[in-house]
């Protein structure tokens, strides 16, 4: 059985105890992936606007982000099984903020180790990219222009390919 450590915390992220917890001997590489919260955010220009208006920038306060932690953990799980299917991943660990979040930290870690570099790296891809789609993790952005805002992948704030 592949040992996997898969959670959402109300507290920071202890980035190393995650890089840490998929040591393994059997592994010649390990990867760990921190989505951190960005202070700016490049917003396009209205669309009603002309052409050659510039795009915003906007400042981050804070991210707030919600779950329900059951359904999210379940989820969690099923991505995990999924790319130990498809990679020969020696351990697996998903981090997840819930809460407030300040600019800089942490709101996911994601570790993988495998026998060789390039599996721990497309495993790794393939997770982030999956949970930020998958896992029921609600975004709530406060910026200091305009105030908060609820923000999901599918509206298009997500710049996976």
């Amino acid at each position: 059985m592949i040992q996997m450590m898969l959670e959402i915390s109300e507290t920071p992220i202890d980035t190393g105890m995650v890089l840490n917890s998929v040591s393994d001997e059997s592994s010649g590489a390990s990867v760990l992936f921190l989505g951190t919260t960005r202070r700016w955010t490049q917003r396009p220009a209205d669309s009603h606007l002309h052409a050659s208006e510039q795009p915003q920038t906007l400042e981050t306060s804070h991210l707030i982000y919600e779950a329900y932690r059951p359904m999210a953990e379940a989820k969690l799980r099923e991505l995990a099984v999924e790319a130990c299917r498809r990679w020969p991943i020696c351990k697996i660990s998903i981090v997840h903020r819930a809460g407030r979040v300040d600019p800089q930290e942490p709101s996911v870690a994601i570790a993988v180790s495998t026998p060789h570099r390039r599996e721990a790296f497309e495993a790794g891809q393939w997770l982030i990219d999956t949970v930020k789609h998958e896992v029921p993790v609600w975004k709530q952005e406060h910026y200091v222009q305009t105030g908060p805002e609820w923000i999901h992948p599918s509206s298009g704030s997500c710049n996976c390919d």
